[in-house]
């Protein structure tokens, strides 16, 4: 749904995640061979990365100032048990979060996190308001005040439901050739009671 650029560092790997489900198409990409590879999974790590990521999407929800979509074990609990070390650059002193070992997800998920932390990019991957769609984005906007992954879709609809709320039941009129509102027929014998 998103056509946004990619989330920048190791926010990718997080925003990747999220949306790994579809809720509108209900599609699960871990449900897949190729979408477990993708995270190198195994299928009986599935359902630990699916409360990771539901805990992920609850986060970028919370970013966005969304109510979370469901009852989820807080990010922090996760990721609390997750090993990292610092690594530091010989050559030019730059210090690193690194996963301990190669490979857990929640340790990579915990870097990325400590990294977007740090450069203070961590507010900025949401989840779209959208129901149907709570796909995670990296809000680019700059007041940081995104609320959809994709304007033209997401964004677009909630507009048009919010015009109609507005505009009343009984209240929408076909338009001419012109654009203009055509006016309201004439009462004739049936409208009459």
């Amino acid at each position: 749904m998103n056509d946004r650029a990619p989330a920048p560092g190791g926010l990718a790997l997080i925003q990747d995640l999220v949306n790994t489900l579809d809720i509108e198409a209900r599609t699960d990409e871990l449900d897949t061979e190729a979408g477990r590879e993708r995270f190198g999974l195994a299928p009986a790590d599935v359902d630990a990365a699916r409360e990771l990521r539901e805990s992920l999407r609850a986060v970028c929800l919370a970013h966005a100032g969304h109510a979370p979509h469901q009852e989820v074990r807080p990010l922090g609990e996760l990721l609390a048990g997750a090993p990292l070390l610092v690594r530091v650059d010989g050559s030019d002193g730059a210090a690193s979060l690194v996963p301990a070992a190669p490979g857990p997800l929640v340790s990579r998920v915990a870097a990325a996190v400590a990294e977007a932390v740090v450069a203070g990019t961590w507010s900025r991957l949401k989840g779209c308001e959208a129901e149907t769609c709570r796909w995670a984005y990296y809000d680019r906007s700059p007041g940081g005040r995104g609320r959809w992954c994709d304007m033209g879709v997401c964004g677009a609809r909630a507009k048009m439901r919010a015009y109609r709320a507005r505009r009343g039941p009984g209240r929408v009129r076909a338009t001419g050739a012109t654009g203009a509102a055509d006016p309201a027929p004439p009462a004739g014998p049936s409208d009459t009671p």
